[in-house]
């Protein structure tokens, strides 16, 4: 009896080993994302982009994080996620710099303090906050499921 002949072996696309909390949150900063482009309050629109950089964040902190050693004798000092991703991450380190030097003009943003960030100021975070959502999915070698379809696309939001 004669043996087959071996077929081609074609790779076939893996699905994203990332946790189910690491999906949620990056599912979330999506959202969050095209929320902040349909705003037209700067302030709104600029606090709703810093909350999905760092629902993005804490999507790699969920997938790559480990726990920090616990002593007994100290209590944990309780750090920001732009302080731990570079440690997680060190390939972020500039992301969470530039997140980082936003958080408090976000709270400014939340409070309510007029003029806290500028259309241009809110603009620009969801251009950046975009393309780092995009970088994180492509670094987790996340894949969108077949069933969503086509991939959404930001609106454009002209620059004031």
């Amino acid at each position: 009896m004669a043996t087959p002949s071996p077929s081609p072996v074609h790779p076939v696309p893996r699905k994203s080993a990332a946790p189910p909390a690491a999906l949620d949150l990056l599912a979330k900063a999506r959202s969050g994302l095209a929320e902040a482009a349909r705003l037209t309050r700067p302030n709104e629109r600029y606090a709703t982009a810093h909350l999905a950089a760092l629902r993005t964040a804490a999507a790699v902190l969920a997938a790559r994080g480990r726990p920090e050693p616990v002593n007994p004798r100290r209590r944990p000092r309780i750090r920001s996620a732009w302080e731990v991703l570079p440690e997680i991450a060190p390939e972020l380190t500039e992301w969470s710099a530039l997140f980082a030097s936003g958080a408090a003009r976000r709270a400014r943003a939340e409070a309510g303090i007029a003029d806290a960030a500028t259309g241009r100021d809110a603009d620009d975070l969801v251009r950046a906050v975009s393309m780092f959502l995009r970088l994180v999915e492509r670094m987790l070698e996340l894949h969108a499921p077949a069933t969503q379809g086509p991939p959404q696309t930001l609106p454009h939001v002209p620059r004031q």
